[in-house]
């Protein structure tokens, strides 16, 4: 049914009827369950409206798109269904075709969406509507996918406008409630559009309407009230001495507080997270309290060891929770130092100092040793099966911070093995395709490194070998890091091999262009890479083709054949035995430079025994292949060289002594070599003399 409905060829009754049956079968929880494995909302995520469809329905659209932003706030839905009619919002906001972003401007969606992010699970009125604990971090998401659609000036400022109007309606009304919702409201700009939040606070009088509400006697009010019987005012005041004790951010010199204070919060969270019988909301806010807590490096160590707060941590994230999602990754991305760094030059440190700025220093607990103590202790408490939980979130922004946090773990090869059982490469392979820039070059990176240490077949099964290909693909990009560029071509040479479906997606995904750039690099590694890449490529037929073309591929190769580095001549005479054995066109190409003779007698007189093993094999393939390349290659010293390479005893050399027979059997067959064999001892180079004695002269006799 799914195929015959996403298949835009078949015939329009036939996919009416397969998505009717879909649609039947949704209802049923198995139906579902089969649906949501096989992927059919990334398919229909896919697919794009249809310009001249979309004008043809215009009344429809613009009827299902009210319907569903008075939605929003309808008090007679419950949270779950409010949930997923904002999703399906942020779902549609980015086609230009609908113009959903700006109608639903236009249709004071900003204000209802502002609605729910103002509701508090705790505290209870009368107007209040049902929400979950994800509906204020879903509606933010709603807003910042709304706003980053404003592609000008003048309609980002209607945006703000229509923020504006909300908060001044709320501040019109008397009743503190009003005051408490826009605050709530406010703060979940820090997880939807930042520029938006930082306009609005620093606007006059916000900052101080908030710190007025700080020292209110009302419970809901207070933010200071750290010895209040009520646990929630308790945690929420933690929070906050958390963010003070954090302004010092990574900078080891800075201490807000004074020493051992830092450590002394952390506990404080601890218990709150640990605690039985605690609610959600009580964890989830000791969970973003450590978010700010674990820039110090003795929070991490003291953190890392307590394998009750860990596992606590991990549960927490476990449960999907989008309102948890920011406290928990960025624990994480503190633990395993996967935030982004300020490179300092030595020589900008050095006239810092000089100039008696200030330097940040780097706690000697944040060495590399430190670190990867810490991952590997997260790894070993299941902290994939949290980031596979959590990434199901529609924030792009966590998303980076999920994939950074993967891509340090994956650096550890140790711990490979596990991120693949546990699910982890099926997640990567997502937040690679989709998402912030950051987050996927750091996604791209962890399945690189999965793809290097693990046997492709086992960390890329089935259908996802070919789904992994364009993300692997994407790394070779000239602005990342050799390192970057290295790993995903060793991880494509693996998955070269495995069968001709992948080598035929990476050819689909003009992936080949790409990896040949890599021969011309000033950098032997990725040189070398690029070359095993290409030599597992060449068992495909459509790139044996391309070798064919008119362009100097097999030529590039055979130069490469010279190269010091024994792997790159490895692979490239590897590449071409495979290419002369399966093209006449690529035997002939083979005399095409300048220097064909050299490349030659380097490969025969190689000193690494499988290269001349290879060598001899493209000699033969050019010998049979063509007589003309033939009696080309037999004009030249190429048979004393032949006859030189039979006469060795060397055991290493076995294989190619062999080829060389072969070779010199087939010139003979051929009738190519009758006149020359007789001299051809004779001429034979001193590269090639053995030295003699009376027993091998006996044996010879």
């Amino acid at each position: 049914m799914m195929e015959l409905a996403f298949d835009i060829g078949a015939e329009r009754s036939k996919r009416e009827t397969a998505m009717s049956n879909l649609v039947v079968l949704a209802r049923e929880k198995a139906g579902a369950d089969v649906m949501f494995r096989e992927n059919i909302a990334t398919r229909v995520e896919d697919s794009k409206p249809d310009q001249q469809l979309v004008e043809d329905n215009k009344n429809e659209i613009d009827t299902i798109l009210t319907c569903l932003v008075y939605a929003t706030t309808d008090r007679t839905i419950t949270g779950e269904a409010r949930d997923a009619v904002v999703e399906l919002l942020i779902r549609n906001a980015h086609h230009q075709t609908l113009n959903w972003a700006e109608r639903l401007i236009e249709q004071k969606g900003l204000y209802r969406l502002m609605e729910i992010c103002s509701e508090l699970e705790e505290y209870k009125y009368e107007s209040a509507m049902p929400i979950t604990p994800s509906s204020r971090t879903i509606a933010s998401v709603c807003l910042a996918r709304i706003y980053e659609n404003m592609y000008y000036d003048e309609a980002r400022q209607r945006f703000i406008a229509h923020i504006d109007e909300y908060i001044r309606d709320k501040l019109l009304n008397p009743e503190f409630e009003s005051k408490v919702r826009v605050v709530v409201a406010l703060t979940s700009f820090l997880l939807g559009p930042l520029d938006v939040g930082n306009t609005i606070f620093a606007r006059d009088g916000i900052m101080q309407m908030i710190l007025a509400m700080a020292s209110d006697d009302e419970l809901l009010h207070q933010k200071k009230l750290y010895h209040s019987k009520d646990e929630g005012i308790r945690v929420k005041a933690v929070v906050g001495l958390c963010k003070l004790g954090s302004s010092g951010g990574l900078d080891a010199s800075i201490r807000p507080f004074a020493d051992g204070s830092t450590v002394k919060l952390a506990e404080a969270c601890r218990r709150f997270l640990i605690k039985p019988g605690k609610d959600k909301d009580i964890r989830k806010f000791a969970a973003e309290g450590l978010s700010f807590l674990t820039l110090d490096a003795d929070v991490k160590e003291k953190l890392i060891d307590d394998k009750l707060a860990i596992q606590a941590l991990i549960e927490l994230a476990k449960t999907g929770d989008q309102s948890v999602i920011y406290g928990v990754v960025t624990t994480l991305v503190n633990l395993v130092n996967a935030y982004e760094k300020q490179e300092m030059l030595p020589e900008l440190m050095e006239l810092a100092k000089f100039a008696k700025h200030h330097v940040p220093e780097e706690s000697e607990l944040d060495d590399p040793d430190f670190v990867a103590k810490r991952i590997n202790t997260l790894a070993e408490e299941g902290i994939t099966v949290a980031l596979v939980a959590l990434s199901k979130t529609e924030s792009d922004n966590a998303k980076e911070m999920i994939a950074r946090v993967f891509n340090a773990i994956c650096s550890k090869t140790s711990v490979r093995g596990k991120i693949v059982q546990q699910g982890g490469a099926r997640v990567l392979i997502q937040l690679a395709l989709k998402g912030t820039e950051k987050g996927k070059r750091n996604a791209g990176q962890a399945l690189s490194r999965l793809g290097i240490t693990i046997n492709p077949e086992q960390a890329f099964p089935g259908q996802r070998s070919l789904e992994v290909v364009r993300p692997l693909l994407n790394q070779l990009h000239p602005d990342y890091s050799a390192l970057e560029n290295f790993e995903a071509l060793l991880a494509l040479c693996n998955l070269a091999q495995m069968n001709d479906s992948v080598r035929n997606r990476i050819m689909k995904e003009k992936g080949m262009s790409r990896i040949e750039m890599f021969l011309m690099e000033d950098h032997i590694l990725l040189t070398r890479a690029a070359t095993q890449v290409i030599c597992n490529m060449v068992l495909n037929e459509d790139y044996i083709k391309w070798h064919e073309g008119d362009n100097d591929r097999v030529k590039f190769l055979a130069l490469l054949c010279e190269e010091e580095d024994e792997e790159t001549a490895l692979a490239c005479s590897g590449a071409l035995a495979i290419l002369t054995s399966n093209s006449a066109k690529c035997c002939e190409k083979m005399i095409t430079p300048s220097s064909w003779l050299e490349i030659l007698h380097t490969l025969i007189a190689n000193p690494s025994p499988d290269v001349q093993f290879r060598g001899i094999v493209i000699i033969h393939n050019m010998i049979r292949q063509s007589k003309t390349v033939a009696e080309k290659i037999f004009d030249t010293d190429v048979l004393q060289l032949l006859m030189g390479v039979t006469q060795l005893n060397d055991e290493k050399r076995s294989k190619a002594i062999e080829e060389a027979k072969l070779c010199l059997k087939t010139a003979e067959d051929m009738k190519l070599i009758q006149e020359k064999k007789d001299d051809a001892n004779d001429m034979m180079p001193d590269v090639f003399q053995q030295p003699q004695n009376e027993d091998l002269e006996e044996e010879n006799e």
